[in-house]
C-alpha cells in the first residue's frame, strides 16, 4: 500500500502473464467480508463508492502482471481532543442491578463469552437523576462473538427540555446548541430499548445509567428488565486490592487508548474494549458464566457500600 500523488495505490501483483478478462471480471465482482464490515463488498464497489479505479497491468520483460486498486486520499481531520480537569463519575449505588437474576436461568448458565451484549452509556447534565437531572445523549454498541461491532451503533442527543449547567458543558462538551431540537427522551429512550433488545446490557457504574432509566419508566413505558454486567464491579472483582477503579484507569491497565471520554458513544466503546479484555481474565478465576459473573459482582458490590 503506496501513497501516489493524490491517490493511494493497493498493489497485488504476481508472476506469470495476465489473467484472461472474464477472471479478471470475477475478481472485481467478487465479494469478501472483514471484522468491520456488516455487509460483504467486492473491489468493484469498493472502487465506485470512494471515487477510484482499478488498473490491471502486465510486464512482459519481468514475466509478471499485477492488480491496482487505486482511491483518492484525503486529508484527515484535526483530532479534537478535549481538555477535561473533572474526574470520572462517582461510584453509584442507588439501583439494584441484580434483583432480577435468577442464577438458575438458562441465560445465567451461559459463558460470558458467548454472549451478545449491548454496551451503552448516558451523558446527563448533572448527577443527580432523582432531584431532576436529565439525560443529554444516550449510546450503545454491541458485542458479537467477542467482537465489538462498530457497524452496529446506538447514538443519539437528547433534548432535556431544561438549562445545561456550565459544568456539564464543559465535561460532556454537550451544548444547548446541539440539543436544541434533538427529539426528547420519551422518543430515544423506546428506540434504544429496541436496539438492545434480546442481549445483556453492560456499562461502567451501571447502576447511573440504569437509575436514569427506571425514573423514565412511567415517562416512556420503557422498562429494561434482562441483565446488566459493570465493569466497574468485575475490575473490583478481578482486581480488589486497587483503589482505582475508573474507566480510565482501567484502560490504562489494559493499554487501550480512550477516544472521545466524556462522550457516550466514546466511553461506550472503550467499556467495550474493557469488558473484552476483562471476560477471559474472569475465565482464569473460574468466573465463566453470567451468573457466576453477576453472583461475583454482587458479593463485589455489596462489599463497597458505604453507609
Amino acid at each position: 500500500l503506496t501513497p501516489n500523488d493524490s491517490v493511494a495505490a493497493l498493489e497485488l501483483s504476481w508472476s506469470g502473464r495476465q489473467a484472461p478478462l472474464p477472471k479478471i471480471q470475477s475478481w472485481q465482482n467478487e465479494t469478501f467480508s472483514t471484522p468491520v464490515t456488516a455487509i460483504p463488498v467486492s473491489p468493484a464497489q469498493v472502487a465506485e463508492v470512494h471515487g477510484g479505479q482499478i488498473q490491471w497491468q502486465a510486464d512482459e520483460v519481468s514475466d509478471r502482471a499485477c492488480m491496482k486498486l487505486l482511491l483518492p486520499t484525503t486529508s484527515p481531520k484535526p483530532v479534537q481532543v478535549k481538555q477535561v480537569s473533572h474526574g470520572s463519575r462517582p461510584e453509584f449505588y442507588d439501583f439494584d442491578l441484580f434483583h432480577q437474576i435468577d442464577e438458575s436461568a438458562e441465560l445465567a448458565q451461559r459463558p460470558l463469552a458467548e454472549l451478545t451484549f449491548t454496551v451503552f452509556d448516558t451523558e446527563t447534565t448533572g448527577l443527580h437523576p432523582a432531584k431532576g437531572d436529565e439525560i443529554t445523549s444516550v449510546s450503545g454498541i454491541r458485542i458479537v462473538n467477542k467482537r465489538l461491532l462498530h457497524q452496529e451503533t446506538f447514538d443519539q442527543l437528547v433534548d432535556p427540555q431544561r438549562p445545561l449547567p456550565r459544568q456539564s458543558i464543559e465535561i460532556t462538551g454537550i451544548t444547548p446548541e446541539m440539543v436544541a431540537g434533538q427529539p426528547t427522551i420519551e422518543q430515544v429512550l423506546p428506540q434504544f430499548y429496541y436496539f438492545a433488545e434480546d442481549t445483556v446490557l453492560a456499562a461502567h457504574n451501571a447502576a447511573f445509567d440504569m437509575r436514569c432509566f427506571e425514573l423514565k419508566e412511567e415517562q416512556t413505558g420503557v422498562k429494561f428488565t434482562q441483565p446488566v454486567v459493570d465493569t466497574l464491579l468485575l475490575s473490583a472483582v478481578l482486581h480488589p486490592d486497587f483503589n482505582d477503579h475508573s474507566l480510565e484507569a482501567i484502560a490504562d491497565r489494559f493499554g487501550l487508548n480512550i477516544i472521545g471520554r466524556h462522550s457516550s458513544l466514546g466511553d461506550s466503546i472503550v467499556t467495550g474494549e474493557v469488558l473484552l479484555k476483562l471476560i477471559p481474565l474472569l475465565a482464569e478465576k473460574g468466573i465463566v458464566t453470567l451468573g457466576q459473573a453477576l453472583h461475583e459482582a454482587q458479593k463485589s458490590y455489596l462489599a463497597r457500600l458505604k453507609y
